[in-house]
């Protein structure tokens, strides 16, 4: 059951908005229009031994009892490791076990006194060794028992869900040409959902999936990609990968993403997608996108709407069809369509993203380091590395209480310090900079002065490697003034609304965001992700440098790349040196 809780009400009151039997549509709160924020109810049918998803039990009758949340299923290759670390191998082979919200494990209903606090402690490899041993002896003959019961018992809940997120499909989709959107795909249990419920409602299995390979996926999700094409093979299925960067060695270089700092999904995921989008879309005038995001995962995504405009691709839509759904609802629908999903769930993991993420759980970890031992000693002898290089003076134990994660800026950090723009006021001209910069100037860096007006290299003396920027009336609005191949740059501001600043101070900081990029670009594709209007190009050279460019015809001179990101760069918001 849902109830809906409005924020603003209860404040006054403290009490929670019972929900419609359509869910409350429009997730709103009938007294003052507020968003209404889902809070379920899960019982538990004590003589089917099955969760339910209404309190009285369609199979027996009876009333169920309020267990949690929401949940998920244990499967048996997760219920062995748990009886492993028990000590009682097998002792719940023929229970019915599920995963309650908060990482509470109930047995028949019944709260398992099973804890995570203690998993650092255990010998990783005893563990592995015991698992190998028995995991020929165990099945899934019980579980699928009642997974078949779990099915039956909550079918009209399942009945409901499908029917409301087919109609939401084909409503959204209604106005859409079928070349014109695609299903963002991660190997996910909640995209693999999606990825149905938009064929089934569509009747159209040929809408592109597109899957974002962050090249540090789990080697079950890669394995399931594999299943799915041969699977549906008359959906295409896209793969977009930044096949230019290495994660082990940025991280050696920016050190490696923390939870306030994940500069690897910017990387890896978020640049290279909107890259392959816009060639995919590049003349098309609406691009529709099917995301499996729900609000249930974590705040931020509790402030999604269940369709919008995205702030990043000029006329792009986003439909979330199961933004309000729960694990229970996920699994249900899995469960009773028969879908093949991502393994990694059999093995325990809640979610399945990039194996070694700082906002993984400590369960997570401990599943990793028993499944994928190689690849979770390489993980913590490079955090090792790292923390010895920044001078940690216990490196093992930053590492293994999680320093690493809560990790913020780039103090310590080489790289770092390219991310220090000097500079002094020119004593002889007004609203004049005379830089010192740490790379001899080259061509690119007037490209980056681009998105403030439109360069002029001739009417500049080219002996002192004067280049002018003009509005489009033809008016001065700066002053470059460096020889190619030095490192001294003068800057003159002759009009100070640049790029959007209104007085001299902020205009400076313009130039400095700019100079700023030209020191640290590492190619991280942010500011190509951020240009709607695809003008900006950044790729990586043969010799390992980054070429940055921007488009004369393309550019709209909106400032965004510029204005976007701390002092321009995203780079420079990761590495952000605290200064004593």
């Amino acid at each position: 059951m849902i109830l809906y809780t409005c924020r603003n009400r209860e404040k006054e009151t403290g009490e929670p908005l019972p929900c419609t039997d359509t869910r409350c549509e429009s997730s709103r709160c009938p007294v003052c229009g507020g968003r209404a924020e889902a809070v379920s109810e899960i019982y538990w049918c004590e003589s089917c031994r099955v969760p339910l998803y209404e309190e009285t039990c369609s199979l027996c009758g009876r009333k169920g009892k309020r267990l949690t949340t929401d949940i998920r299923p244990v499967f048996p290759e997760e219920r062995l490791i748990i009886e492993i670390v028990m000590g009682k191998p097998f002792a719940y082979l023929k229970e019915s076990i599920w995963n309650g919200t908060g990482n509470r494990y109930y047995v028949n209903g019944q709260k398992l006194p099973f804890s995570i606090g203690n998993l650092k402690e255990l010998n990783k490899d005893e563990i592995r060794c015991r698992y190998d041993q028995l995991k020929g002896q165990n099945t899934d003959l019980y579980f699928k028992e009642y997974q078949e019961r779990f099915v039956k018992a909550n079918r009209a809940r399942y009945e409901r869900i499908s029917e409301e997120a087919g109609n939401f499909i084909r409503q959204s989709a209604k106005d859409a040409d079928i070349m014109d959107m695609f299903v963002s795909f991660s190997g996910g249990k909640d995209s693999t959902v999606t990825s149905d419920l938009v064929t089934r409602a569509l009747s159209r299995p040929e809408v592109v999936h597109i899957f974002g390979d962050t090249t540090l996926e789990f080697p079950f999700t890669y394995e399931y990609i594999s299943r799915f094409r041969k699977e549906h093979p008359q959906t295409p299925l896209l793969t977009a990968r930044n096949k230019e960067k290495d994660f082990q060695a940025l991280c050696r270089v920016v050190g490696p993403p923390s939870r306030v700092m994940r500069w690897c999904c910017t990387v890896f995921k978020t640049g290279v997608i909107q890259k392959k989008i816009r060639s995919l879309f590049r003349e098309k005038s609406q691009i529709l996108t099917f995301y499996g995001i729900r609000r249930s995962e974590s705040v931020n995504r509790n402030k999604y709407e269940r369709e919008s405009d995205s702030p990043k691709i000029t006329k792009q839509r986003i439909v979330s069809p199961v933004i309000d759904w729960m694990d229970f609802d996920i699994w249900l629908y899995l469960f009773t369509r028969g879908i093949d999903f991502n393994s990694a769930y059999r093995l325990g993991y809640a979610r399945v993203g990039c194996w070694c993420c700082p906002n993984n759980s400590e369960w997570s970890e401990f599943l990793s380091s028993v499944h994928m031992k190689r690849q979770s000693e390489e993980f913590h002898s490079l955090l090792v590395e790292f923390a010895e290089s920044i001078g940690k003076e216990d490196p093992e134990n930053y590492v293994n209480e999680g320093g690493w994660k809560a990790r913020q800026g780039g103090n310590g950090v080489a790289y770092a310090r390219k991310s220090v723009v000097s500079f002094q006021p020119c004593v002889w001209e007004e609203n004049a900079f005379n830089y010192e910069l740490q790379r001899p100037i080259s061509e690119e860096l007037f490209e980056l002065f681009r998105p403030f007006g439109y360069l002029d290299k001739h009417l500049g003396r080219e002996s002192l490697g004067e280049v002018y920027v003009r509005n489009q009336k033809g008016e001065i609005l700066l002053k470059l003034q460096g020889r190619i191949g030095s490192k001294e740059l003068k800057v003159t501001i002759v009009n100070v609304h640049l790029a959007g600043a209104g007085d001299l101070k902020t205009a400076e900081e313009r130039v400095k965001c700019q100079l700023t990029k030209y020191q640290m670009c590492m190619g991280c594709m942010a500011c190509e992700s951020v240009c709607r209007f695809n003008a900006l190009s950044i790729k990586e050279q043969k010799d390992g440098a980054v070429k940055y460019s921007i488009s004369e015809e393309k550019c709209r001179r909106c400032a965004e790349c510029v204005n976007h990101f701390t002092a321009g760069c995203y780079m420079r918001k990761v590495l952000a040196i605290k200064r004593t």
